[in-house]
């Protein structure tokens, strides 16, 4: 199973929020091509980030940050955020992402996700971040009319390959990961899941390893020291 470390930016910086609520925020750090390092050099080999700005009203201002991380570390870097036209996705897979998520987009715009997975396969990610049972959109601010299996069904059927699966009920929460919806669906579909929100330990991190998921996120317990990283990309690579 991948480790996936994560950092979200918010205005350049690298933050954290809980339960994916905007007025509650922490920064972490203003130097986030410095926080990637230290990825590095726990063993990562790969990272996650969420330009959340972007989540919000489709921009892209903080590329400059994650195309620095790019050049800096070469690690393979999955992004998502507001990735909601052509231009933007070329954007990105123009500074060497390797993999980017889209979100509201492939809720709002099939038409949208059908060519985005056309032009770069398996480079293309889905995020699914569930609300209620039901799939969320826009930064997480509003409620989709697809319920996580009928979009889980839906992208498989559309030749998506991957999707990063967040409980936004979890997420920044430290209070577990969301086991029995991973187990469901590493259980129910082939695609690629990637566990995302509430992985607090080292325990989540074994259990969801041992379910042969694709990839797991780890994201505020690396930051507040409640998750070795190096020891969860051991566990990741060794323990099924």
């Amino acid at each position: 199973m991948i480790i996936f470390p994560a950092i979200d930016l918010y205005e350049g910086k690298a933050v954290r929020l809980y339960k994916g609520d905007y007025n509650e925020m922490t920064v972490y750090s203003t130097n986030p091509p410095q926080i990637a390092e230290k990825f590095v050099q726990a063993g990562a080999g790969s990272i996650h980030i969420v330009d959340l700005e972007g989540a919000k009203d489709g921009t892209t201002p903080n590329i400059s940050v994650i195309e620095e991380i790019v050049r800096s570390t070469g690690l393979f870097v999955e992004v998502g955020g507001g990735i909601r036209s052509m231009d933007v996705l070329d954007r990105y897979m123009s500074i060497g992402v390797g993999r980017a998520i889209l979100g509201t987009a492939a809720v709002t715009d099939e038409d949208f996700l059908i060519s985005a997975v056309a032009r770069y396969g398996d480079r293309v990610a889905v995020g699914a971040d569930i609300k209620d049972g039901y799939v969320a959109i826009k930064g997480w601010t509003e409620k989709s009319r697809y319920t996580m299996e009928s979009f889980f069904d839906k992208m498989q059927s559309l030749g998506v390959s991957t999707v990063i699966c967040t409980d936004i009920s979890r997420d920044g929460a430290m209070r577990g990961t969301n086991l029995e919806m991973y187990r469901s669906l590493g259980e129910r579909y082939s695609l690629n899941v990637i566990a995302s929100g509430g992985v607090s330990t080292l325990e989540d991190v074994r259990a969801l390893s041992r379910m042969n998921l694709y990839g797991a996120i780890i994201g505020k317990a690396y930051y507040t020291g409640s998750i070795d990283l190096g020891e969860a990309i051991r566990i990741g690579q060794n323990d099924n």
